[in-house]
């Protein structure tokens, strides 16, 4: 029995490592497919600043105050410590019960990683001073 999940297991961990590979190969091809893209279109440029300045114009109005990023922050980091609280849990289950929960556990702790990585770089986009 533990043999047969120990193949499901590392199936699934190829398929995880396969995702991340082609995740991180178009982090480097897409960009460089844009930027040819970007010197065919030298008259469409002319075009787009107008509406960038626009949208710059626009995108002053709508600034966040700190009262609000705080709050955007709480919002995000109340979930976090209900997921961080849940991954544990079910560690503890796993570790010292012997309970079969290895495949929430890793769901919860990715879930947990991805929205620690969204509080941290919102926290220091809006509170760090560069």
């Amino acid at each position: 029995m533990l043999d047969v999940n120990r193949k499901n297991c590392s199936g699934l961990m190829t398929s995880v490592w396969a995702v991340i590979l082609v995740a991180l190969l178009s982090l480097f091809i897409i960009p460089s497919v844009r930027a040819a893209d970007n010197v065919q279109k030298s008259n469409s440029s002319k075009v787009m600043e107008a509406f960038e300045r626009q949208a710059e114009v626009s995108g002053r109005e709508r600034e966040l105050n700190d009262k609000q990023k705080h709050l955007i922050m709480f919002v995000i980091g109340a979930p976090l410590l209900i997921l961080l609280v849940i991954t544990a849990s079910l560690g503890i289950a796993m570790g010292i019960y012997g309970k079969q929960v290895f495949l929430l556990h890793i769901i919860f702790a990715g879930l947990t990683v991805t929205l620690s990585f969204v509080h941290v770089i919102a926290g220091l986009v809006w509170f760090y001073p560069f």
